[in-house]
């Protein structure tokens, strides 16, 4: 009997004895599911606007700089490093042709370098610049700005009889405004600006076109709307009408052609 008590004993120590080595067992650590680390974007150095560059700016140091730009959303027509590294120095002294925003990517055309002055070198190849006398009455108030579109009008006065007749036609529309007096700024303002000339974008015929019209008559300008800019330049000629004005209290016969 007793060697039973003793063997219970014993199996129950050896019991106790596994169970507290099992439970002082250090816990296992979960390892931790491996990272993915994102696909590398590939850069390139673009030159940029380092401040607002206005149009007529004189590019000096510090107005242009290199900063990286993803490979894939470079704008088209951009400069980048590895074509021109030497880009810093070498639009140095370049005349802004168009506004340039800060951080703005720099495109040549938007450049213009050499000694043409700022109006020539707003130019596009075949055109001509060409100035025609104005007041505030024939530029729509003076609120004709540079970059407008207008359509240009001849206004003649002829006798008929004891009564004057004025004769009024188009002669060319949706013609792009270059200058308003020395401004060739495309910034608006709410201000009208009353010019004594303004230069206008012409192909070498309109430009003879207007030079004959202002020898001959009064020119004018109406204003267009900026939707329909996408319109072809041309000369217009249209059937004759007879409209009554009335002007500073005074009647007056308009004939359009």
């Amino acid at each position: 009997m007793l060697r039973i008590v003793i063997l219970m004993i014993a199996v129950g120590s050896g019991g106790l004895a596994g169970w507290l080595a099992l439970s002082m067992q250090a816990p296992e650590v979960a390892m931790p599911a491996a990272v993915t680390l994102p696909p590398t974007i590939p850069m390139e150095d673009v030159l940029v606007a380092s401040i607002d560059l206005p149009q007529g700016y004189t590019i000096n140091d510090g107005n242009l700089r290199w900063q990286s730009w993803p490979q894939n959303s470079v704008p088209p027509g951009s400069i980048d490093r590895k074509t021109k590294p030497e880009a810093l120095t070498e639009f140095k002294g370049a005349v802004v042709r168009n506004y340039l925003g800060a951080g703005e990517p720099i495109r040549e055309e938007k450049l213009v370098r050499g000694s043409s002055g700022l109006l020539a070198a707003l130019l596009p190849a075949g055109k001509r610049a060409v100035a025609i006398r104005v007041s505030a009455e024939s530029t729509a108030g003076g609120f004709i700005l540079p970059n407008d579109r207008v359509d240009v009008l001849q206004t003649l006065t002829r006798q008929a009889g004891n009564q004057s007749e004025n004769l009024s036609r188009t002669l060319l529309t949706n013609i792009r405004v270059l200058a308003v007096d020395q401004k060739a700024d495309e910034t608006k303002s709410d201000a009208a600006v009353v010019g004594k000339t303004v230069t206008l974008e012409l192909s070498p015929a309109q430009a003879e076109t207007v030079a004959s019209g202002q020898a001959t008559g009064a020119l004018s300008l109406a204003l267009r709307s900026a939707i329909d800019i996408g319109e072809a330049s041309a000369a217009k000629h249209e059937g004759s009408a007879i409209v009554r004005i009335l002007r500073a209290g005074r009647s007056e016969l308009v004939r359009t052609q």
